[in-house]
């Protein structure tokens, strides 16, 4: 028997390698795409900022228009997920709910709560996993029902399971004529939402513009290019070009514009024609892995998004100051370099994985002594491309609380971003109140005479504040706290060290170029 199918589209906003919509079309004489747009779960479990509503709001717009291509049309209903479902099952004598399989514990509940409400209302639940190169359980059970804690580990279950499933063919008008589509006047009815509609600010716009066709583009663009695809290394590319120097398709994953196993094929494809590429963990495909790794963990990790009750994240006494925190989301640290990557986030929604590397660590470790928590909640609203695993375990990693254990390497706010761009163009294009500042001041402006200060036109501490901490000071100090922690939680410590991380190898790679900071220029809250 064919069914009435509604299709709930999740985070997988695309047509292609879609095999759970793939499904629904095989198996139905109906088929309703919808969206249904839960205000209440986007804000308070994805925790969405007004860039990634924009994001979202394109994607759907443009799902919307890639269906109408192929004679159907996506329904975006507003209200509450299960009020939402309940009455339109009844409504258009729905007999099955296809989903796609997603492994947060907000849309594992989500899920659970649609097999209740089909066991009430007599309905059949579809879901399939096409989020992640692998189902994440299948390397759960191959590893004795837990997850590999190293990226070593992960690597060697990942080589007993072989490659990823490939993706499922493409979506044609044909499959579509099969089933009957929805009434054009509930296109009508249902249209996605404007901004405005939803009291979201226009100016909020960044330059990624979110849906499958431009994430596509991208995506050719990127491949059209196989010597840069081959030789790929990540800790090479540069954090602060004023252009992407990686793929910058991450907000398209995240959203599910992209599918992954696409593009880790397409991948697969130029590799075997290279003589030569870069290997994982550094390499495309090697980031695709992370992602998985990430994944993996989080989906059997208990309180996986927080320190406490977490049991592979060293529980720390971090200092709680909402002044300072407030300071580093605002850009307002006094450290041009870290002031400036807060800002393209706030204002584009993207930012280099180093650049992201560096103000965390400025964040937690290396300066402020900060909850890595709190750097999540900033990222998860302010990222387009924030995800529930990659944010918490990026989180952890930078602030050394899992995963990472060369502690010792502190980022430099003034040394790091001087190596790639020493003229500081991208402080200049991000902080203009500095634009003015010779180079050799640009990265160190409190360093500059006061005559020089008023030829450029800033006077720091008016116009731009002083450094909020002595750098040397607060990492030494931060190193010493650290280092204890380590020594005391020895045992969680090793849940997710690799063998190869041997402590008596690390050596100590604190840059300090802060020593022309006096006392008396750093910021009163530094004391």
């Amino acid at each position: 028997m064919l069914h009435r199918t509604i299709h709930l589209f999740r985070k997988e906003l695309r047509l292609h390698d879609n095999p759970v919509l793939l499904a629904a079309l095989e198996s139905s004489e109906a088929l309703y795409p919808v969206y249904i747009l839960d205000r209440a779960f986007l804000t308070s479990s994805m925790h969405i900022g007004a860039l990634r509503w924009n994001f979202l709001l394109q994607s759907l717009e443009d799902l919307h228009k890639n269906l109408g291509q192929l004679g159907s049309c996506l329904l975006v209903i507003q209200g509450e997920y299960e009020l939402v479902l309940r009455d339109h099952v009844r409504r258009w004598n729905i007999t099955q709910v296809t989903l796609d399989a997603e492994m947060e514990p907000f849309y594992k509940e989500m899920e659970a709560n649609i097999q209740c409400l089909g066991a009430e209302l007599g309905f059949e639940v579809l879901s399939l996993v096409s989020h992640s190169l692998y189902n994440t359980q299948r390397i759960l059970d191959l590893n004795g029902g837990s997850p590999p804690l190293t990226y070593k580990r992960f690597l060697h279950i990942l080589s007993l399971l072989g490659d990823p499933e490939v993706p499922v063919r493409n979506l044609t008008a044909e499959d579509f004529q099969r089933c009957r589509a929805p009434d054009p006047d509930l296109a009508e009815c249902y249209r996605v939402p404007l901004p405005v509609d939803l009291k979201i600010s226009p100016e909020s716009l960044s330059p990624w513009r979110g849906g499958e066709t431009e994430g596509l583009l991208r995506l050719e663009q990127h491949l059209t290019d196989q010597g840069w695809v081959t030789s790929f290394t990540k800790p090479r590319t540069i954090p602060n070009s004023l252009l992407p120097s990686t793929t910058g398709l991450s907000p398209y994953f995240s959203m599910g514009c992209l599918s992954v196993r696409t593009f880790f094929y397409r991948l697969s494809n130029i590799y075997a024609q290279a003589k030569h590429h870069s290997l994982p963990p550094v390499s495309l495909q090697g980031q695709l892995l992370w992602r998985e790794f990430f994944y993996t963990v989080a989906s059997a990790t208990p309180n996986f998004t927080q320190m406490s009750g977490n049991p592979i994240c060293l529980q720390i006494c971090w200092y709680k100051d909402a002044e300072r925190l407030h300071k580093w989301k605002m850009a307002q640290t006094g450290f041009p370099w870290i002031d400036a990557i807060m800002t393209q986030l706030r204002q584009e929604g993207w930012i280099h994985h180093l650049a992201r590397h560096a103000v965390a660590c400025f964040l937690t470790r290396g300066d402020l002594w900060i909850s890595w928590e709190e750097g999540m909640k900033v990222f998860e609203e302010l990222l387009l491309d924030a995800d529930y695993s990659i944010n918490a375990g990026n989180w952890m990693w930078l602030s050394a609380s899992a995963f990472f254990h060369q502690y010792t390497r502190i980022f430099c706010p003034v040394r790091f971003g001087k190596r790639t761009d020493p003229q500081g163009n991208y402080i200049r294009k991000y902080l203009p109140v500095l634009k003015n500042f010779p180079s050799k001041y640009i990265y160190e402006p409190w360093t500059a005479s006061e005559e020089e200060q008023k030829q450029a036109g800033c006077i720091i501490g008016q116009d731009y504040p002083f450094p909020m901490v002595n750098h040397k000071e607060a990492s030494d100090h931060n190193l010493q706290l650290m280092k204890q922690v380590r020594e005391e939680q020895h045992k969680t410590v090793q849940l997710t060290r690799d063998d190869a991380d041997d402590p008596m190898e690390i050596k100590v790679k604190c840059d300090h170029s802060e020593e022309n900071i006096s006392k008396g220029k750093v910021a009163r809250t530094a004391e």
